[in-house]
């Protein structure tokens, strides 16, 4: 029984060694073969392939990106698929490759992705000139003008991270993909903005942050959509360039003016969610005060002048000087700083009425030259003239007859 029994197990290993041998004839270059990572080396990695001995893909084999490390690639215990690309068993040698498995795959799973836009997460494996580099089964490269919605100096920080993206341009012939971040980002962003803007109503306050500055003005992030506040919404007083009122990052408060969901603009005030100047100059000024100002404008019947920020009041050309002016031009100039009387102050219809001539002693009026006396009258000359009533007579007795004629 027990030689049976022998005759049995030896059998069983004679055919696990047959099956074993005849995996090892089966197993040549160019067959794809599945394993188990099951050691790292900073240049290669080993596969357990159930073999007599472990395959190894060489860091080049392992991705279609420049890596520094094959942990940049694969981890121990991960299931990998790779290519036989020699094999020597006299040497115990078997170089395997990921990247001929991967490519194929990839070129095919990237056409279809480009042809439906669909959007899918990629890592950052390096940061080049000119953008970053993905490891997409293939090199997918992802321009430095599409990786953000906005500007970005320095991209160091990026390698390592995930990034979602869809296939901007793909020619397998070139082996080049081109894969943009911005797309991703500016579709959820159109649709973030139609939301919030239908909740939008003009007239509403609300908080902002500062996102970037333009000659023309502020772009203002109010809860993930981007509004415009125009240089003359910025202050009450005249700005000259965004950055000499706000910096980018800074916190603001907005006013919301106009909503144009068609166009998808959003119209901002920050002077308008702000306090006007004339309504904090409401309880500053008196009639009768003496103010101190300068002159903003030049007018031909005066000139205003600024006695407060964003409070212009109206000094006219009949108060600008004692002496008559055919323009005030004849004595003031733009940015000159005057002295001025409040005659008038209505904070409710933004008007204030000045005088800078009443602020200056009015100069001595010149005295009369004294006219020489009169000296006595000249005797009046005897005239021979008839008195009126003879003279009308006499006419009437010369021409009377002359005149009957015509009755």
């Amino acid at each position: 029984m027990s030689e049976e029994v022998n005759v049995q197990e030896t059998a069983a290993a004679e055919q696990v060694t047959q099956d074993a041998l005849e995996n090892v004839v089966t197993l040549k270059k160019g067959d794809t073969v599945k394993g188990t990572v099951v050691k790292i080396e900073d240049n290669q990695a080993y596969v357990s392939l159930g073999y007599k001995y472990d395959g190894v893909i060489p860091l080049r084999e392992l991705s279609s990106v420049n890596l520094e490390n094959a942990s940049e690639a694969v981890q121990i215990g991960q299931e990998v698929e790779a290519k036989i690309v020699s094999i020597n068993d006299a040497k115990e040698s078997m170089v395997l490759s990921k990247r001929q498995i991967d490519s194929p795959r990839a070129w095919d799973d990237l056409q279809s992705k480009f042809e439906n836009g669909d959007a899918f997460e990629v890592t950052i494996t390096d940061v080049v000139k000119g953008g970053l580099v993905a490891d997409v089964g293939v090199r997918g490269f992802i321009p430095a003008s599409m990786v953000e919605r906005h500007f970005v100096e320095d991209f160091s920080s990026y390698k390592g991270r995930t990034l979602k993206v869809k296939v901007k341009e793909i020619d397998r012939e070139n082996n080049k993909v081109i894969l943009s971040a911005k797309d991703v980002l500016d579709a959820e962003y159109e649709v973030q903005k139609q939301a919030i803007m239908s909740n939008l109503q003009p007239g509403q306050v609300l908080e902002g942050t500062i996102q970037r500055l333009t000659p023309f003005g502020a772009f203002v992030d109010i809860g993930g959509i981007d509004g415009l506040v125009h240089v003359s919404e910025m202050a009450y007083t005249h700005v000259a360039h965004p950055s000499d009122v706000v910096a980018e990052g800074e916190s603001v408060k907005v006013k919301v003016l106009k909503i144009d969901p068609s166009l998808g603009k959003i119209s901002l005030s920050i002077k308008a969610a702000q306090p006007g100047p004339w309504d904090s100059a409401a309880g500053q000024f008196a009639i009768g005060e003496v103010v101190t100002g300068v002159v903003k404008r030049l007018v031909s019947f005066g000139a205003f002048v600024e006695i407060a920020p964003g409070v212009e009041g109206l000094v006219h050309i009949s108060q600008i000087a004692h002496r008559h002016i055919a323009t005030p031009f004849e004595v003031l100039k733009e940015g000159q700083e005057v002295k001025a009387k409040v005659l008038d102050f209505n904070p409710a219809e933004k008007r204030i009425s000045l005088s800078i001539k009443e602020t200056e002693e009015a100069p001595a009026r010149p005295e009369r030259e004294q006219r020489e006396p009169r000296g006595p009258r000249a005797p009046r000359e005897e005239t021979n003239l008839p008195p009126a009533e003879s003279m009308s007579f006499n006419l009437g007795e010369k021409f009377g007859d002359k005149l009957s004629k015509f009755k």
